[in-house]
């Protein structure tokens, strides 16, 4: 018989802590920024409230907030595809604590389906995740052991001193505004996160919403408004560190 699993026992599953931490070890060896604890709880904190915002019920939010949590596991096995091992894993586990079929499957589908290559939004947590994971470029992911490093993709990060992701139901807009100093560029950023941007504008759009792009107060995606605007509460800050 399923039991309804939460968020605090997937955090407390032996499983789940362990390929977090080999995830986050083996991204560390091939020298790609922090995916440990931090990146999941900012993911798992950030799906949870764009779904919380726009009106999900509260099981759907906290499958969200799960997904999140474990949506970098497949990294213990591989980079390449660690999306679509990753949901691998999470089902045999889920299932084996006791969850719902159907919920565990909602929650591997937006797991195999968060990365660009292979990805798209095929539903509400799917797109929050997707939406969640994409945003997440800060300093605080440059590891201290290849901080000198100064490959692309540290100086990326480096660089941006402050990134948020916020939902404006009014303009109807989800919008991730990013400050970055000389350390790099938005050139250089793009190169890196180009075809996450094309993700996430596709994930705002199954949601409903517009995807706008800020960095240094320039919109770099600019879109004409959506005609159907209705007037509702101003723009409310999802993510959280």
């Amino acid at each position: 018989m399923s039991k309804i699993i939460s968020l605090s026992d997937v955090k407390e599953n032996d499983e789940f802590k362990k390929l977090i931490d080999l995830s986050n070890n083996n991204l560390m060896v091939l020298g790609y920024t922090e995916h440990g604890l931090r990146h999941v709880g900012y993911v798992s904190k950030t799906t949870a409230n764009i779904l919380s915002t726009l009106g999900y019920d509260d099981r759907t939010v906290e499958l969200g907030a799960i997904a999140g949590w474990i949506h970098d596991i497949g990294n213990a096995i591989n980079r390449k595809h660690h999306g679509l091992t990753g949901s691998v894993l999470a089902y045999d586990i889920l299932i084996r604590m006791g969850m719902a079929a159907g919920e565990a499957a909602k929650i591997i589908g937006a797991i195999g389906n968060h990365e660009e290559e292979t990805g798209t939004p095929v539903n509400e947590i799917a797109a929050a995740l997707i939406l969640a994971d994409k945003s997440d470029a800060h300093r605080s992911r440059v590891r201290r052991e290849t901080a000198d490093r100064k490959d692309i993709h540290d100086r990326v990060n480096l660089a941006i001193k402050k990134n948020y992701l916020a939902i404006d139901q009014n303009k109807k807009t989800i919008r991730l505004v990013i400050q970055m100093d000389e350390t790099s560029a938005t050139m250089e950023y793009l190169q890196i996160y180009l075809s996450r941007m094309v993700l996430s504008e596709k994930a705002a759009a199954y949601l409903g919403y517009w995807f706008e792009l800020v960095i240094n107060g320039n919109v770099i995606n600019r879109r004409k408004p959506s005609p159907n605007v209705h007037p509702k509460a101003g723009e409310t800050e999802v993510s959280e560190e």
